[in-house]
């Protein structure tokens, strides 16, 4: 199936939507932050990076905005629990993201999320 990169900085959350992901067929790596997610992505890039807008250090956006610029095809599906994430996922969108979810979000979406970005696209 396809690489997924995870950055998040609550490992809980990382272990849960790689569990998932696998499970679904998926190779998954995963990253505490930003900036250990650029790094990962650069040395073996990903279908598709699911990152977390709000974390210490390389936060959501900045990470959004790197990735477009290394690799403006890479398909992003950005995620927060936020207050007001509403507003974040909306820049998040606007930065580049392909797609948002707000957490907590049910497995099923998370699964129907990434098969949405996953599925190619008619030209």
């Amino acid at each position: 199936m396809a690489r997924i990169l995870v950055i998040d900085d609550v490992p809980d959350m990382r272990k849960l939507i790689q569990n998932t992901l696998e499970t679904a067929g998926h190779e998954v790596a995963c990253a505490g932050n930003g900036k250990e997610g650029l790094a990962k992505f650069s040395a073996q890039p990903a279908d598709l990076v699911i990152t977390d807008l709000i974390m210490p250090g390389t936060e959501g956006m900045e990470t959004i905005l790197k990735l477009r610029a290394a690799a403006p095809d890479v398909k992003i599906l950005a995620i927060s629990g936020a207050p007001k994430e509403w507003m974040i996922l909306k820049m998040a969108e606007y930065n580049g993201a392909n797609k948002t979810l707000a957490k907590p979000f049910k497995l099923d979406e998370l699964t129907g999320a990434v098969e949405t970005l996953l599925r190619p696209q008619s030209p």
